[in-house]
């Protein structure tokens, strides 16, 4: 019994659970804190919204969690892996939260910057931290450059979904429900990127942000200290 909850603490370390957790309970406290000074539920878009950022994370669990205890039965890992790849843009939408940011009688400016600032960066992180998950998957049943080709794909996927639901109102379960008029939208502005230099100019400056705070975050793993 204790080899098993040792086991599994291992297995939500390596997944990084207990500073999200950490993080997504700040967040939470501070928008309660909002509501009970205020006696309003401005923002409480902020909370369905990192519900949402979770379930990618979640998937990207599942997906670790069943390579572990069936190796080599890669069949098993389609459903989470198309569920995580369909929800992840949810992540990092939160960062375009800001985009509601004004001042709102009695809070105080920098307590909203404050409070968009950490539910932004919490799904940013339940991004990062299960895309690495999945690139560690990828690289394992197929290659190391392949995985990497993987993540790239991946972040413009997402700066794509973000436009397409910060913007255009689509939602995540659109693409399972509704596919073809979602990907008919996004036809339509790929073949005329001129007259749509707004969906073109934000999924690539969104593409290049995510990859760079990717790698920025990831490469903390490899940081050493002096040798002694």
């Amino acid at each position: 019994m204790l080899i098993s909850l040792r086991n599994f603490h291992r297995f939500l370390v390596s997944q990084s659970l207990y500073p999200i957790l950490l993080s997504s309970l700040l967040a939470f406290g501070i928008f309660a804190g909002r509501v009970l000074y205020s006696h309003s539920w401005n923002y409480n878009n902020l909370v369905y919204n990192l519900i949402l950022a979770w379930v990618p994370y979640i998937c990207s669990m599942v997906v670790i969690g069943l390579h572990q205890w069936h190796p080599g039965r890669w069949w098993l890992l389609l459903l989470p892996g198309v569920l995580w790849l369909v929800f992840f843009p949810n992540a990092p939408y939160l960062v375009t939260d800001f985009y509601h940011l004004e001042w709102r009688q009695p809070v105080p400016m920098w307590y909203d910057i404050g409070m968009l600032a950490i539910f932004a960066w919490t799904g940013c992180f339940l991004a990062i931290a299960s895309l690495k998950s999945m690139q560690y998957i990828v690289n394992i049943y197929l290659s190391r450059i392949i995985s990497w080709c993987f993540v790239g794909l991946t972040l413009g996927f997402s700066a794509l979904g973000v436009y397409m639901g910060r913007f255009l109102r689509w939602n995540s379960w659109d693409l399972l429900l509704n596919p073809k008029d979602v990907l008919a939208d996004i036809a339509v502005r790929l073949a005329d990127p001129l007259n749509n230099l707004r969906f073109i100019g934000f999924t690539v400056m969104f593409t290049a942000i995510l990859l760079v705070f990717y790698l920025m975050i990831i490469s903390i793993n490899r940081i050493e200290g002096p040798q002694k």
